[in-house]
């Protein structure tokens, strides 16, 4: 069968259909409805009560009459059952409707009721003709609503054409099972063809909603399938450094670290060194919240690789936070007498050709810089460990360049953006998870308060109190010019403002707009000390750690999301003083912004606010639309079907595991579906 066969098909209609994607007469069967109506609450006229509860009433048509003038025409239809009246009314299409009505016919209509004048009326409502009062027990009572269309409203195509043109084919196209018997028995899903009956033609909601967890389940089935295939293969097959801990990592722990270790670090320095003693490659991500202690996990990391006469790379998103990471290992790791050299894209050719020579020679035992570290011009000698800081947006693809890297080094990825369990199975699949929950000993919680623009002048002065204390301070602004239509102060009139409040306090700004050199520049002042206040926009979100920075206001905290504020406020908090973090709202505060604000002054624990602010927003706006490692799902989504999400990577993980190469019989038709799916994927898997 094809498209073109179906009844009622104009060119127009065709058209349409193409235009959503509709090319097949399959397709329409995976057109799937995005509600439910019921028709099966039936009431007598009489006892409508104008409630906003759709009824379906049974009379018979006794006037069918056009009321009105010119535009203003409509139809209005007399429906009359033993108890009452009531009136249809059609605005628009009434020349189409007319022809619905034969004056002494039975019809069952659905809408909702509303009184008007004398009359309880309908407008609008849904037709079935009957032959007598009692066939309304024959007609289906949950009519599927198909998702509206531009393309189709051009076309005139109305739910039920598209309901007629799928009854035509469900019962004449096939679709092909190819789940495993063994997973439709465990979770007793219907068989696919059945399920796209149900979905289209439901007895119930229990079984249209059977039906549909089938198709959800499937697509997450396929995904974590791939993921799996990717992990199994890299364990299997690609064989990493054996890297055991030595005399270096050792004396780092019991002489050089200044502090004790948290039961996060601990747990985390003991998965990292069972992946290095495996004899198979690393893949594995640290995640904690910020300030959790994550660099002394991957300092530890780093020395096992050195231990074992093997070089390591520490990869940090800009060149600032490169700096301060090769300081903190210099400060930390010279005395032990490892040899490190940093690498950023302003230095001169001397100076890079020096560095060059020094990791292609071994001399370098660990480099330390940004993307640069990764350029063809950089020739490692022997490259056994990647750590990369920060890359909370860095997808299955990159991951995997750089596992095939050189001669398959280890690689360790840290996150300091907490993400809720559901996201980190599908973007971080891949990757083994290590989370550090807990915070280093001597670290105070931030504390956090709502202030109003009417207590300005008392957060002025504890801002000018806690200067003179020589503490630093963060004012953050979100946009960088003037919106009047948000009403938004922007970060340089706030920052002219503070100019004129505190004459004698070096202040700075920083922002988006400016050149790399100036915004380094800027931050190196403040981390020095230099500058006491720094006005800045959300540049400084993934930032450097300023020990002597306790005190951040926020502008218009209202309009940020509730983690980047999380993230924000965790640049304090990271020396001895208690710090405390000012949230500043606009005038016109929303309910989801007023809630954001209350969540992040009753807690810190940034994985409990990545919940609610996953549930706020959604995955897409959660991460950012352009997000590399976030998978689309037609049906699934990621938040409400977390539970389905953990069973389809269990089931995927235990077949992987039986049957690697989907080589059995009984998966036959699953492997003709998976190769393709995971062909066409490849781009995003990062293999193939």
């Amino acid at each position: 069968m094809k498209l073109l066969d179906l009844h009622n098909l104009s060119q127009k209609r065709l058209t349409a259909l193409q235009h959503s994607g509709i090319d097949k007469p399959i397709d329409l069967l995976y057109f799937f409805p995005r509600r439910y109506i019921d028709k099966s609450n039936v009431k007598p006229i009489r006892y409508l009560s104008g409630e906003s509860e759709p009824v379906t009433v049974v009379g018979r048509v006794k006037a069918v009459n056009v009321t009105g003038y010119n535009k203003n025409k409509r139809l209005e239809v007399i429906v009359q059952d033993h108890s009452a009246s009531l009136k249809a009314v059609y605005f628009k299409g009434w020349k189409y409707f007319i022809k619905q009505f034969k004056e002494g016919e039975w019809v069952a209509l659905f809408g909702t009721a509303k009184q008007y004048g004398r009359f309880m009326s309908m407008a609008h409502p849904e037709i079935d003709h009957l032959g007598s009062p009692e066939e309304v027990e024959k007609l289906d009572t949950l009519i599927p609503i198909y998702p509206s269309n531009k393309h189709f409203s051009k076309a005139y195509i109305s739910n039920k054409i598209i309901e007629s043109f799928i009854d035509q084919i469900l019962d004449s196209v096939k679709a092909r099972e190819y789940l495993p018997e063994e997973l439709l028995s465990k979770y007793q899903f219907p068989e696919r063809h059945q399920a796209l009956q149900t979905i289209h033609k439901p007895k119930n909601r229990q079984e249209a909603s059977k039906a549909l967890e089938r198709f959800k389940f499937e697509e997450l089935f396929l995904f974590e399938l791939s993921m799996a295939k990717i992990k199994n293969e890299r364990i299997e097959r690609t064989e990493g450094s054996l890297l055991e801990p030595g005399k270096l990592t050792l004396e780092f722990f019991r002489k050089i670290l200044p502090f004790t270790l948290t039961d996060g670090q601990k747990n985390a320095l003991s998965d990292i060194k069972k992946d290095l003693q495996s004899g198979f490659q690393m893949n594995r991500l640290i995640q904690g919240d910020v300030g959790a202690g994550k660099t002394i996990v991957a300092i530890g990391a780093m020395l096992m690789a050195v231990d074992n006469d093997c070089q390591a790379a520490l990869m940090a998103p800009t060149e600032i936070l490169a700096e301060q990471h090769y300081f903190t290992l210099k400060k930390l790791l010279e005395p032990l007498g490892v040899r490190f050299r940093l690498i950023t894209g302003g230095q001169k050719a001397s100076l890079r050709r020096d560095i060059h020579a020094d990791i292609s020679g071994g001399n370098c035992q660990i480099a330390v810089g940004t993307h640069a570290i990764f350029q063809e011009s950089v020739k490692f000698n022997n490259l056994g460990l990647v750590v990369i800081d920060e890359q909370h947006r860095f997808g299955v693809k990159q991951r995997n360049e750089i596992l095939t890297k050189g001669d398959h080094p280890h690689l360790l990825v840290m996150s300091a953006t907490p993400i809720p369990r559901s996201l980190a199975m599908t973007i971080y699949s891949d990757l083994d998870i290590s989370i550090i929950k807990d915070l280093p000993a001597g670290r105070k919680p931030i504390k956090t308060a709502v202030r109003s623009d009417k207590e300005r002048e008392k957060v002025y002065q504890f801002l000018e109190k806690s200067v003179q204390d020589e503490d630093q301070v963060y004012v953050i602004f979100p946009l960088i010019e003037e919106s009047e239509a948000m009403d938004l102060k922007d970060a340089t009139m706030g920052f002219d403002k503070l100019k004129r409040r505190f004459p004698e306090v070096s202040i700075e700004l920083l922002h988006g707009q400016m050149k790399s050199e100036e915004k380094e520049q800027i931050m190196k002042r403040f981390v020095e000390g230099k500058t006491s206040i720094l006005v800045s926009t959300t540049v400084i979100e993934v930032g450097v750690d300023v020990p002597n920075a306790s005190i951040m206001i926020i502008e218009h905290a209202e309009r940020f999301g509730l983690s980047q504020l999380h993230q924000l406020r965790g640049r304090i908090g990271r020396g001895r003083k208690q710090s405390y973090c000012i949230l500043m709202p606009g005038s016109r505060l929303s309910r989801d912004g007023r809630y954001r604000l209350k969540k992040l002054v009753e807690t810190s624990d940034g994985f409990e606010i990545a919940e609610a602010d996953l549930k706020l927003r959604g995955p897409g706006d959660f991460l950012g639309t352009k997000q590399s490692g976030l998978p689309e799902f037609k049906y699934a989504d990621i938040i409400e079907d977390r539970l389905l999400l953990e069973q389809a990577k269990n089931d995927a993980w235990q077949l992987i595991r039986s049957d690697t190469d989907l080589s059995k019989s009984e998966h036959e038709h699953l492997k003709a579906v998976f190769e393709p799916y995971f062909k066409e994927k490849s781009e995003f898997f990062g293999v193939g």
